[in-house]
């Protein structure tokens, strides 16, 4: 199906001449554009109506995958008749291999994997190869060894009512892509067999199965059942089956890779004798002939990743097969957040490298496994087709990169010509961008020398960037304390950004002190938690939130209107002109919003930003006049509280206190929490991550403590007396 946007708003401010002129320049070829959106402008709009214009299959990446959770929620709601995908790394917990020489310490590769991530990723892999209305939303985990699409596509397996097919080759099939036969405990990437029907549970899908019916030898019927009930919810006239499994492997190729494995042992031993290194021979010719003898056994063998080179028959160097061998040759690239993004892509290849590097100078894997790695970044450049970069705060290669001479790219660091490069510091680049100030019919996108930096800085709602205002240091805690007093007698929210995590520790408990509610935010903090933090603050649990590098990027708290930078004059990372525009911007979504910078001198980072919040203002202000628009905080309807779910079960108690209980039994523990398992998993999939983390605690509570005591009510049945009946 063609991409067709469904949402009830049009674009307004200046989201609809940012639309215009990016799709001119994409209509012209251009290989580089980047929508300079600023916090709270609609920037996921924009890229949505960019999707619709340009009728591709979509890449969107982002940088973490919390902020990919959120574009994928958002996407799956713009495009409900269209395959959005979620593709992010599938580890809930990984502890790659290491080696480390010093002490003498090997660490084993340990990881949790998340089964419905995996679902989401396999579901993803099959949309690609089956429909062109795909949009993909993935972290840099998209730039990871994957198995050979041609691998992958070959062994799918189409079955259609009336084909001439038997059982027993339909269930070779099975076998070969992976599925495993289970009769009892029927679940994702299993069948089962009764007489001429049998029953596939895909790995993509979540509570439906496919029933496939044969008469002689023929298929008969194709129908979806439901998983749990077996009760018909469609029939089919056909469907493919693709694997079950990611990293899928032909018999003929698994034949011909042992051979090339024990090839390349037998060298790798020989050179390590040669040089008088036993230890480390000993210990190669172990590790691979037992990796050999799981993989003719079994098909599979702990850490089979690190052999990808031979299994897919790929020549030594050569880059491995990823996500984007999936998507056709021509397809849009949409980076979020650029300015995090592309620099965390370039740097994934040489750290990788650097681990595995050890690991074979020390007899622990083959030479090969350095061929499982991530794409360098050029690797990832040459693979990719027009891209679009958006972010608040471009960094210099998405400014320079985004001209229309530039069909391949430049691969800028932290100078240009010799010259630092400011994020928006057009002046030293003698360049001046794509503004609003230039109407679209005069917009020439095939221009030059002039970047294609396509601005956005109007909100729908009419707010202005935050006020900027300069405190000395001296005394900075105690006006910060004064400042959150005067903002929670308002039941407004504050945050406090500082240096360390340690301050950031002790000024909550200090602040706490004062008689003010404070919570502190920092790395140390899971990632779930992280998000019942945040719901907290806009729920007024508590008013102050204290921290460091996370009050960034992708923080979406209308009711903060206040941001208090402490050491703002500390130049460095957390104090550069990037940290310091974005952190300024979580006070955007309110009317009120300001920004404190504690300072002694004004910085470079310091001067930017107020040039740039100035700028902004003034163009904003003008738009407000013109169009007589009167500027209203960011209104965002407040997720339910975990612990409404409890409140509401201690009402439904109370309403049933006229019951009549029965005799006192204790609950069947074991039930119990595999029933809140399944309710976690469910509240995951649906990225409930609030109510998953919550249900999460109630299943340790119960793991750790021993069963209550508890009574089943019973009403009596109408008209009845005595004891009633179960």
């Amino acid at each position: 199906m063609p991409f067709r946007l469904v949402s009830d708003y049009q674009p307004e401010g200046d989201q609809g001449q940012a639309i215009a002129k990016l799709s001119k320049s994409l209509d012209a070829g251009n290989m580089h554009q980047t929508l300079l959106g600023v916090t709270g402008s609609g920037k996921t709009f924009t890229m949505a109506n960019l999707i619709q214009h340009h009728q591709k299959p979509t890449l969107i990446m982002s940088h973490n995958k919390t902020l990919a959770a959120q574009l994928y929620s958002e996407f799956k709601n713009f495009f409900p008749h269209n395959a959005v995908e979620y593709f992010v790394s599938y580890f809930d917990y990984y502890q790659p291999e290491a080696y480390i020489p010093r002490s003498d310490t090997y660490i084993e590769k340990d990881s949790s994997i998340n089964d419905e991530i995996e679902r989401l990723r396999l579901s993803t892999m099959g949309s690609l190869l089956t429909r062109e209305d795909t949009i993909v939303v993935a972290s840099v985990s998209c730039i990871y060894g994957l198995g050979s699409p041609e691998d992958y596509a070959n062994m799918m397996v189409p079955v259609w009512v009336g084909q001439k097919l038997t059982r027993e080759d339909f269930l070779n099939s099975l076998v070969g892509m992976l599925f495993e036969r289970n009769d009892i405990a029927f679940g994702r990437g299993k069948f089962r067999v009764r007489g001429d029907v049998v029953e596939v549970h895909p790995a993509y899908l979540d509570e439906t199965a496919i029933r496939v019916e044969f008469f002689d030898d023929e298929v008969e019927r194709i129908t979806s059942i439901h998983t749990l009930t077996g009760h018909t919810i469609d029939r089919l006239e056909n469907h493919t089956f693709f694997p079950a499994k990611q990293f899928v492997t032909p018999g003929d190729k698994m034949k011909r890779a042992t051979l090339e494995i024990r090839k390349e042992a037998d060298a790798q031993v020989a050179k390590f004798e040669k040089e008088g290194k036993l230890i480390e021979a000993q210990r190669l010719r172990m590790r691979t002939d037992y990796d050999l003898e799981m993989m003719a056994e079994m098909g599979f063998c702990q850490g089979i990743e690190n052999y990808s080179r031979h299994l897919t028959g790929r020549e030594p160097g050569a880059r491995p097969h990823t996500l984007l061998d999936f998507f056709p040759r021509d397809f849009l690239l949409l980076v979020d957040e650029s300015h995090a993004t592309i620099p965390q892509v370039g740097g994934m290849y040489e750290g990788d490298k650097s681990r595995k590097t050890v690991l074979v100078e020390h007899g622990f894997r083959l030479p090969s496994a350095l061929d499982n790695r991530p794409l360098r970044f050029e690797e990832f450049m040459e693979m990719t087709g027009q891209r679009v970069y958006v972010s608040a705060t471009p960094g210099p290669f998405e400014i320079v990169n985004s001209r229309p001479e530039n069909k391949t790219f430049i691969p800028v660091k932290s100078e240009v010509n010799g010259l630092k490069v400011a994020m928006f510091d057009f002046k030293k680049l003698k360049v001046k961008p794509s503004g609003n100030d230039e109407p679209l019919e005069k917009f020439d996108p095939t221009r030059r020398g002039t970047p294609l930096v396509v601005e956005q800085i109007i909100r729908p709602t009419g707010l202005l960037d935050p006020v900027l205002i300069l405190r000395p240091l001296k005394g900075q805690i105690d006006e910060t304390i004064e400042l959150c007093r005067q903002r929670v007698e308002r039941k407004e929210r504050v945050l406090v950004t500082t240096l360390t995590k340690r301050t950031a520790e002790d000024l909550s408990e200090y602040l706490q002190g004062t008689g003010l509610k404070v919570r502190y935010l920092h790395s140390d903090i899971d990632a779930v938690e992280r998000v019942e933090i945040l719901r907290q603050l806009r729920a007024a649990t508590f008013d102050i939130l204290i921290g460091i590098n996370l009050l960034r990027e992708g923080l979406d708290l209308p009711e903060v209107s206040l941001v208090c930078i402490l050491d703002a004059d500390k130049e460095g990372f957390l104090r550069n002109e990037t940290s310091m525009i974005q952190t300024a911007g979580r006070a955007a979504r309110h009317i009120g919003g300001e920004c404190v910078l504690f300072c002694d001198k004004i910085t470079d980072s310091i001067q930017a930003l107020i040039d740039i919040t100035e700028y902004r203002r003034t163009r904003q202000q003008a738009h407000n006049e013109k169009y007589g628009i009167t500027p209203q905080s960011v209104k965002r309807a407040l997720q339910q509280s975990l612990q409404t779910h409890e409140k509401e079960r201690e009402q439904a108690e109370k309403l049933n206190s006229s019951m009549v209980a029965e005799d006192v039994q204790t609950y069947d523990k074991v039930r119990v929490i595999a029933e809140l398992e399944e309710e976690m998993r469910e509240a995951s999939s649906r990225l409930e991550f609030e109510r998953a983390a919550h249900l999460r605690d109630q299943i340790a509570a119960l793991k750790t403590t021993a069963p209550p005591q508890v009574t089943k009510p019973v009403k009596y049945p109408a008209g009845k007396k005595g004891r009633a009946r179960k």
